[in-house]
């Protein structure tokens, strides 16, 4: 089978939605990939999917470890993930980090290619039909059982204690199979962590990533007195810093043209609000603005399933949400929310932990203009403490 690497496009920013997603204009060993491994096993898997795919993998484990292990399976973000999560520009991975901490606490860990994706890089297959399968969440949901269900014939996993750990669209395709295991054809799982959660249904979290995170940002970063409007200094000294393309977008919508009532400043919301929500598109959802066709589907896919707060709450097991306060993807009300429909079913054994600072990828950043990084050590150290009291 002939591979290909996908070059980031226009679109990048919108495949990103729910996760990482963009993968890099060329394959590049991810930092810290050959590092950090020392007294760990790496064994390379081929796991066999629907439809004729077959998935490259990697399990991990402590050397010298005896007897069946409990198991941490990595559940990637939207988009043409590798088995790292690697992240573009050079900036590492994600789940390396997250492989290596787990595996520090006694664990092994599962990590595998998406569909599509032929190695680290991500390097990705020339077979649209693999890329962009018909129905494309639940053929994710679907492979993920399948991942699940062969975690459950290897010789060195305890099969009643798999962890499902996602990373934001993870975090839903987590949720759902600790849902209703049955119905996936896999073991209950011993426990969920969720790292960027999709607490929110899909519609909402699209409006505030294409829409509302301008709103946001406009009140956080320009409005200086806080009055809900912006004075002609407010509007062009907020413009300092930033990026080109933000830039350009606001001194296109922050104009005279925009002050309907004449008063010589702009109220965020009323004025300017309406503006960003024509140019965001997001009115004629799926199809906003920018959203290529196999996003749009895959939008009316991932829409026909719970999200975490509708699922994991019928989940009968211990969970750790986890969310950067700086992530603008999904924002880290959507763990609060989550964690308390967890709590409202009567679970009791359930923390949320969110973090000053940490963006999506959960690496420390700036809030609306921030760059990927692995995660944080703080991140790490919270998932090795935790996995440790759970094992």
């Amino acid at each position: 089978m002939s591979s290909k690497v996908r070059v980031i496009g226009v679109a990048a920013a919108v495949a990103a939605l729910l996760g990482v997603g963009v993968p890099v204009a060329q394959a590049q060993t991810p930092a810290g990939a050959a590092s950090g491994w020392a007294g760990i096993v790496r064994e390379p898997v081929s796991i066999r999917m629907e439809k004729g795919w077959t998935s490259k993998g990697e399990l991990t484990y402590p050397r010298g470890s005896g007897g069946r292990l409990p198991l941490v399976v990595l559940l990637h973000g939207s988009g043409d993930n590798d088995m790292n999560e690697t992240l573009p520009e050079g900036a590492g991975s994600i789940f390396v980090p997250v492989a290596q901490a787990a595996n520090r606490e006694g664990y092994a860990v599962l990590r595998f290619n998406k569909r599509g994706v032929t190695d680290v890089g991500p390097v990705l297959s020339d077979d649209e039909a693999q890329l962009n399968p018909p129905k494309p969440y639940e053929q994710i949901l679907r492979d993920a059982a399948s991942v699940v269900r062969f975690a459950t014939t290897l010789s060195k996993v305890d099969p009643a204690r798999i962890v499902l750990l996602g990373h934001s669209e993870g975090t839903q395709v987590a949720s759902n199979l600790a849902a209703n295991p049955a119905a996936a054809g896999i073991p209950e799982p011993a426990a969920v962590v969720a790292m960027g959660v999709v607490g929110s249904n899909i519609r909402e979290l699209i409006t505030y990533q294409l829409f509302g995170r301008q709103l946001a940002q406009l009140h956080e970063e320009f409005d200086v007195d806080g009055d809900g409007q912006l004075t002609d200094r407010e509007s062009t000294d907020g413009l300092v810093g930033q990026p080109d393309e933000v830039v350009t977008l606001y001194r296109e919508v922050l104009t005279r043209g925009a002050d309907r009532n004449r008063d010589g400043r702009l109220a965020i919301d009323a004025e300017v609000g309406p503006i960003l929500r024509k140019k965001s598109g997001i009115d004629n959802y799926p199809n906003a603005t920018g959203i290529p066709p196999d996003i749009a589907a895959y939008l009316v896919d991932i829409d026909r399933f719970s999200d975490v707060s509708e699922d994991l709450p019928r989940f009968d097991g211990p969970t750790l949400l986890l969310n950067g306060e700086n992530d603008v993807q999904t924002p880290a009300r959507s763990a609060l929310i989550a964690d308390a429909a967890i709590a409202k079913a009567g679970r009791t054994d359930h923390t949320v932990i969110t973090y000053p600072g940490v963006g999506h990828a959960m690496n420390v950043t700036s809030k609306f203009n921030g760059a990927y990084g692995e995660p944080d050590a703080a991140v790490l150290k919270d998932i090795r403490h935790w996995l440790r009291d759970h094992d």
